[in-house]
């Protein structure tokens, strides 16, 4: 492969492109490593993540004790910080079954402002003093008095804790972020950022430390609803690609604010809908007249029914074509039905979804299970039926709701804990590659070919096979005559391929130490 000015200029075989070898700055010998695409996770949250990575992580904590010890140990460690962060506990695994209380983490802390997000960063939890800093908070919704904070009052504590993070401490996080996605191959990442999540200096800081600094790609989007072209421009006027991403319909179901048609197992509710089909038309419209890319967070079903009402109703009153072409779309997508994936499929909106949460909280037992009941559980994360019916997939981390890891991500949807969900790794891999690119609406990227962005990943990894989920994929695809290139191994349990080198826009972003 020679790439010149970014982008790949020629791929060939071996022995023609020793013709080339005289004439370029730089040959990478490659000794056997795979090339393929870099990966794009199709949605992050970089800041969140940074400081996860050089904060405060409780995803390992294996009990309420031990992550009260982690707790004091990361305060004790960080006098300075005016705001202790944390993120990742899951009190559902724990031998207590609950999460620290407030006067637990008050003492942990010495009273200092505290904030915990729970592994799945829609609800949290706090110290005295940190509720001190929101006036107001014990009238919002999803105020508890001693427990998570969900909803609005999640969402006022979360701006408080990430309003004493510093400029420099919130580069340093950012920077941090990208290092570790580049390590893992991923050449870019589409940042879901909005006045509920992160804050607009947030949002434009990163936007420019992206384009000053070497790094992966960041595609900005931004959650705010858009009401008219006036709203439209400030969208652009932040640098986003769209005012999509979490633009919230709904919440989590770990932290039982997802928006179900039906109660919870474990709860004797539906959860919390943040927005109306008359609002999601709404802003559909708005955003298809004025050219820009809308999108909404919906898992539940009830969730999902009103987004696609929604833009139903937009496409009724734009026409359909418009709306197709527009690509609007939605993030996390879980609980969709069959018909829900076939609305998907005719208003043309892409899934960005994330294969690492089956894995996580899927199977028989898992947290799906306990919040919905095996039979509900089993419906969840359809890939399998959603690339039957021809919806585009892009896959994604959620990160730091899953650790950036693009391979274990393949795996995740190939070998997904309900069998009939699953893809094959070839379709999996273009979801986590090319698909991230035609969410954003690039269709010239996310693969190795003349005249593509030169993003590329260099990696070692075991023998390549055509591997497929099952039986139900006709055996020609496994066919060497068939020509399907092969990939990495990917069974469960085995070892993943290692990133040597990831390059973005024919500049190396990363290489692997001793290599």
């Amino acid at each position: 492969m020679v790439v010149e000015r970014g982008r790949v200029a020629w791929v060939g075989s071996e022995g023609a492109a020793d013709a080339f070898a005289d004439g370029v700055d730089e040959v990478v010998p490659l000794d056997g490593a795979l090339v393929t695409p870099a990966f794009t996770d199709a949605h992050v949250h970089l800041t969140a993540t940074g400081l996860a990575l050089t904060g405060l992580d409780l995803s390992g904590a294996r009990g309420l004790i031990e992550a009260l010890d982690l707790v004091r140990a990361h305060a004790a460690a960080r006098p300075g910080d005016r705001v202790l962060l944390g993120h990742g506990w899951d009190a559902g695994d724990w031998p207590e079954g609950r999460p620290p209380s407030r006067a637990e983490l008050d003492a942990a802390t010495g009273g200092r402002p505290l904030y915990l997000s729970r592994v799945d960063a829609h609800s949290a939890v706090v110290t005295g003093a940190l509720l001190d800093r929101v006036p107001g908070v014990t009238a919002l919704a999803g105020f508890r008095d001693d427990g998570p904070l969900t909803e609005d009052a999640h969402h006022a504590v979360r701006r408080a804790a990430l309003a004493a993070v510093t400029p420099g401490s919130r580069a340093d996080a950012q920077r941090a972020a990208r290092a570790h996605a580049a390590s893992r191959g991923i050449g870019s990442l589409h940042e879901c950022a909005g006045p509920d999540i992160s804050g607009e200096d947030d949002f434009t800081g990163l936007l420019a430390l992206a384009a000053a600094e070497p790094g992966p790609r960041v595609v900005g989007y931004w959650a705010e609803p858009v009401a008219n072209a006036k709203g439209a421009e400030r969208i652009r006027s932040l640098g986003a690609a769209g005012a999509a991403g979490d633009l919230f319909v709904d919440g989590s179901l770990g932290s039982h604010t997802a928006h179900l048609h039906e109660p919870y197992a474990d709860a004797p509710h539906t959860g919390a809908a943040h927005l109306g089909a008359d609002e999601v038309a709404a802003h559909v419209t708005a955003c298809t007249e004025a050219g820009l890319q809308a999108g909404f967070h919906a898992i539940g079903d009830a969730a999902l029914s009103t987004v696609v009402a929604g833009v139903r109703a937009a496409a009724g009153k734009l026409g359909l074509d418009r709306v197709r072409a527009a690509r609007h779309r939605v993030e996390h997508a879980e609980m969709l039905t069959p018909e829900t994936i076939a609305a998907f499929a005719e208003l043309a909106l892409t899934a960005s979804v994330q294969p690492a949460f089956d894995a996580a909280w899927g199977g028989e037992e898992g947290m799906y299970a306990q919040r919905l009941g095996a039979e509900r559980a089993r419906t969840l994360n359809p890939y399998a039926a959603l690339l039957r019916a021809g919806v585009p997939l892009a896959f994604g981390s959620d990160s730091p709701v899953t650790p950036f890891d693009p391979w274990g991500t393949v795996r995740a949807a190939a070998f997904h804990r309900t069998v009939g969900h699953r893809v094959t790794v070839r379709g999996a891999f273009t979801a986590h590659t090319r698909g991230g690119w035609r969410a954003a609406g690039r269709d010239d990227a996310g693969v190795l070919v003349p005249g593509a962005p030169a993003d590329y990943a260099v990696w070692e990894s075991g023998d390549l096979v055509v591997q497929t989920p099952d039986e139900r994929v006709a055996a020609w695809s496994t066919d060497p005559r068939s020509g399907t290139p092969g990939l990495p191994e990917l069974l469960p349990g085995g070892p993943l391929p290692v990133c040597l080198r990831t390059v973005v826009g024919g500049r190396t972003v990363h290489t692997r130490p001793n290599e």
